[in-house]
């Protein structure tokens, strides 16, 4: 007698039969009588050596993270790793650069270690569009939408980046704030371009011009790029009163880029953020920035792989809702 063996007779899906049996409380009442009535009737004893050589062979959820400085994925990994952990599997973590091709990391992870599913943290579309129809397990890619790939195993959770990037601009105009420079990444990157879209968006709806040779300065998404950013606008944009960056990261070097500047915080320079990281509550002056609710996109993340693994489910892409925080960044002309 398998766990297999219990699926059958009982009627649910191996995933289930195992959180039953490691005493999972994420199972219904009604699940958990039918698959003991099978495990008693068939006096069944789970071998718990064979479960951790399973374990072993890493037959788990890969993690690929994609940009190693960037600060929202580590809460989201640890706690992705512990939903996974609740469900008796294994979690497989993988860290590249920002510039690094997801893809060839997740071909050689589903080679060596034929893991179950993948998330996939951080990702660029041309490179899914090119590569992933190699990849056969069920998988998501986290903040970043995947709906116009249409991959069957293949699902998205995510903020919608141009809508959040919009109102962050918005901001800042209804604060007075007219000359407003932006700190973004590639715009040949989807997340770049989708937020550098919903900053156009404000510019034209409230009638604010932007010259993005002169606004618009990329950077990779990091405090030293973002450092390095903001000495760049200050150089070719002197009055600028406002600067949008394009994650916290970035914000926190730009801050620090104003100070060495001998201006200061938001008397100077107003400086709103994007992510909602942790470190933000603790600087001086305490961030204002656009909230990704991590915790709802960790959960729905995990919960719709499980259920593509288990149930055979098909890909579905959701949007987790934004928030601000007012932080002491910036302040009303």
């Amino acid at each position: 007698m398998t766990i297999k063996d219990i699926a059958r007779l009982s009627g649910y899906a191996v995933g289930t039969v195992s959180r039953v049996l490691n005493g999972s409380p994420n199972v219904s009442d009604e699940a958990r009588a039918k698959v003991m009535a099978v495990v008693e009737e068939h006096h069944f004893v789970l071998n718990n050596n064979a479960k951790h050589l399973k374990q072993q062979a890493g037959s788990g959820i890969a993690i690929i993270v994609k940009g190693t400085q960037n600060l929202l994925f580590a809460p989201l990994v640890e706690q992705m790793q512990g939903l996974i952990r609740k469900r008796d599997l294994a979690s497989l973590i993988y860290y590249i650069d920002e510039d690094e091709n997801e893809l060839d990391q997740a071909l050689q992870v589903c080679r060596e270690r034929h893991p179950q599913g993948i998330l996939f943290l951080g990702g660029d579309l041309d490179d899914f569009r090119a590569r992933f129809g190699g990849i056969k397990v069920p998988c998501v890619l986290v903040t970043t939408s995947a709906a116009s790939l249409g991959f069957d195993n293949l699902s998205s959770v995510s903020t919608d980046d141009a809508a959040a990037a919009e109102f962050a601009v918005d901001r800042l105009i209804s604060m007075g704030h007219s000359r407003i420079g932006v700190l973004g990444g590639r715009t040949d990157s989807h997340t770049a371009a989708a937020r550098y879209g919903g900053c156009r968006a404000s510019f034209k709806k409230h009638g604010v011009e932007f010259d993005p040779a002169v606004q618009y300065v990329p950077a990779r998404f990091g405090m030293a790029g973002g450092y390095r950013a903001m000495g760049a606008l200050l150089d070719q944009m002197p009055g600028l009163t406002a600067v949008f960056a394009m994650s916290d990261v970035m914000a926190v070097g730009a801050i620090r880029a104003i100070h060495d500047r001998g201006l200061r915080v938001p008397e100077d320079v107003s400086v709103m953020g994007f992510d909602g990281i942790e470190m933000g509550r603790y600087l001086t002056p305490q961030l204002t920035t656009i909230r990704q609710h991590r915790e709802s996109i960790a959960d729905r993340s995990v919960e719709i792989l499980l259920r593509c693994i288990e149930e055979k489910a098909p890909a579905v892409h959701e949007m987790t809702p934004f928030g601000l925080i007012t932080g002491e960044s910036v302040r009303a002309l």
